[in-house]
């Protein structure tokens, strides 16, 4: 690091369990952020002020005013604008070191397993069972760790499902691909604004830990967060032996 990066992430050096050699880790780290709205916003802020060396942020849609009261990548300025450009011009002024690819299409199939074989951590933030489902697959086929964030109403949750660890879980295992999950959306039923901020912020935070290799990450557990009343529930998730995403991959492993 030169002398300007010693300064920039002197806080996170003072810390024992990052130090110099987990910042030197972040800078040569590479995540993957699929969307870049109320969750993407604050998850790659952090990811660009901690240091993350490499973002790539795809998102296929452009910024509308209804986003701004949660979508703090973006400006009134920008309204109309891709929001994958929009987030690259606001990352690029809090930290113009990090390499930041704006993909303002929609990944799918031999796409979204390419992005995600080439990077070091995924942080899901879409809002839609089909996303998160396409983008577990292609984390478990790579072996590359999921941070799975969502928000709707006053309800939050994260995990971390993380198969390189042959005891996790991966997102099928939780939520089945062949179960019916009501698809409840923001612009039909509202979204609390700072709701998406602390989930995306704790989808950064287990990220960072990931890539720069410290604590304990959240795989094998889910939080569920009440913001009405603030209140966390934690519940423990098992693999399932029957997954139809993993369970055959751990099966080949074992």
């Amino acid at each position: 690091m030169n002398d300007n990066q010693l300064l920039r992430y002197s806080r996170h050096i003072l810390l024992d369990d990052i130090g110099i050699e987990g910042q030197e880790r972040l800078l040569a780290g590479h995540a993957l952020v699929i969307g870049a709205g109320g969750l993407g916003s604050p998850a790659a802020f952090y990811l660009a002020s901690a240091g993350i060396g490499r973002i790539t942020l795809v998102d296929n849609d452009t910024v509308d005013l209804t986003n701004l009261q949660r979508q703090i990548l973006h400006t009134t300025e920008r309204v109309g604008r891709p929001k994958a450009e929009s987030g690259r011009q606001t990352l690029a002024g809090i930290n113009p070191e990090v390499e930041v690819i704006a993909l303002a299409e929609r990944v799918e199939g031999a796409r979204l397993a390419e992005l995600v074989s080439q990077a070091g951590v995924v942080l899901d933030c879409s809002d839609n069972f089909a996303t998160r489902h396409a983008v577990n697959r292609a984390c478990v086929q790579h072996r590359v760790p999921l941070v799975s964030g969502a928000a709707i109403r006053f309800d939050g949750q994260i995990s971390v499902f993380d198969t390189r660890r042959d005891d996790a879980p991966c997102y099928a295992c939780l939520f089945p691909p062949d179960q019916q999950f009501e698809e409840v959306l923001c612009s039909t039923m509202g979204v609390f604004a700072p709701l998406v901020g602390i989930i995306g912020t704790m989808q950064a935070a287990e990220a960072l830990k990931l890539v720069a290799g410290i604590g304990e990450s959240l795989a094998g557990k889910l939080l569920l967060l009440d913001a009405r009343s603030m209140e966390w529930n934690s519940i423990r998730v098992g693999r399932s032996a029957s997954c139809p995403v993993c369970g055959h991959a751990h099966g080949e492993q074992s």
